[in-house]
């Protein structure tokens, strides 16, 4: 095959999954609603999600049970072979089972299910066969069928797993909004990485502050800032009037466009080259909402102000790199 056509076909396949996944959508109806449902009661109750596959359900069963657990849902793999042989002992009167078989007559998993069904569970059936064993014998079916494969010879798993793996992906984010799961709360099952220190820190945590803060009069020149902001090793300075107040911001991005038509602009009063109304966010707030601000008005500064509306910080986006923050 030529280069083009390993293009050509790699977009086929996707094109493909992404039409089996579509056709998914459409087919949704109350017996989502019902699963989640169940799911939600199920947690309130201090229950657990109990995950089981075969094969590459069971690969996928993996990252929904990975996914549920992120997102405050509590979920456990319950591996079909050692479940005969004593690991039925994870499962508990009151918790959900997520049963994933795409022909739905899997005979590892339908040997189990008896098993599994002595104990007070709800059983929600990931299927591509509405009128499989697995199906009857469950609470609810979820249709995860598809038309064909995307392999070539309509034999690896490929367009069936990823339904289903986009099935349990529905289940957890529309849990997570049904149960209220919030940031803060993301933020304690993410503590590690950039994601958990952003969701984690406060941006009084990270501001610079006093010495480390460059600041101005707004009577002071242009090489008065340039001085303070070199001082401060920082991209930007803040204009504070007599009260202490924020007037404005001066950053080094102004100073470069005004040079390029006055050179001789160090005796300027930076009042007249600062940025009025700037940016800011409160030193209580989560390092993130700083980030998103930054990334939304495409600035490189941020001023932090206290409670009172006055300026006690500044974040510079490389202190955000510096600190793994992003």
């Amino acid at each position: 095959m030529s280069g083009m056509n390993h293009l050509t076909r790699a977009r086929t396949v996707i094109d493909m999954e992404t039409e089996g996944l579509r056709r998914m959508a459409e087919r949704l109806d109350e017996g989502f609603i019902r699963a989640v449902t169940l799911l939600h009661r199920t947690l309130d109750q201090r229950g657990k999600i109990v995950v089981v596959g075969i094969g590459k359900s069971g690969n996928i069963g993996h990252k929904i049970a990975a996914t549920l657990n992120s997102t405050g849902a509590t979920a456990v793999v319950l591996n079909s072979q050692d479940a005969l042989h004593g690991d039925l002992g994870l499962l508990s009167d009151g918790d959900a089972v997520l049963a994933m078989s795409y022909s739905g007559e899997t005979r590892e998993l339908l040997d189990l299910l008896p098993f599994i069904k002595r104990f007070e569970v709800s059983v929600i059936a990931l299927t591509g066969k509405p009128d499989s064993t697995l199906a009857r014998l469950s609470d609810v079916t979820l249709d995860t069928s598809v038309e064909r494969e995307a392999c070539p010879l309509n034999l690896a798993p490929t367009s069936s797993s990823t339904a289903m793996l986009v099935m349990g992906d529905a289940l957890a984010m529309v849990l997570l909004e049904d149960r209220g799961f919030s940031e803060d709360d993301f933020a304690r099952y993410h503590p590690g990485g950039s994601l958990g220190r952003a969701l984690l820190t406060r941006v009084s945590d990270i501001m610079r502050a006093d010495a480390a803060l460059p600041t101005v009069h707004d009577a002071a020149s242009v090489m008065d800032a340039l001085h303070a902001m070199t001082r401060a090793r920082a991209g930007a300075c803040l204009v504070l009037t007599d009260a202490g107040k924020l007037a404005g911001i001066f950053t080094h991005g102004d100073f470069a466009r005004s040079f390029q038509k006055d050179p001789l602009l160090g005796d300027k009063p930076v009042a007249e080259l600062m940025t009025r109304h700037p940016v800011t966010v409160q030193a209580d707030a989560l390092a993130v909402e700083a980030i998103k601000s930054i990334g939304q008005n495409r600035i490189d500064d941020i001023i932090v102000l206290n409670a009172e509306g006055t300026p006690v910080g500044l974040i510079d986006t490389q202190d955000l790199a510096r600190l793994k923050i992003v």
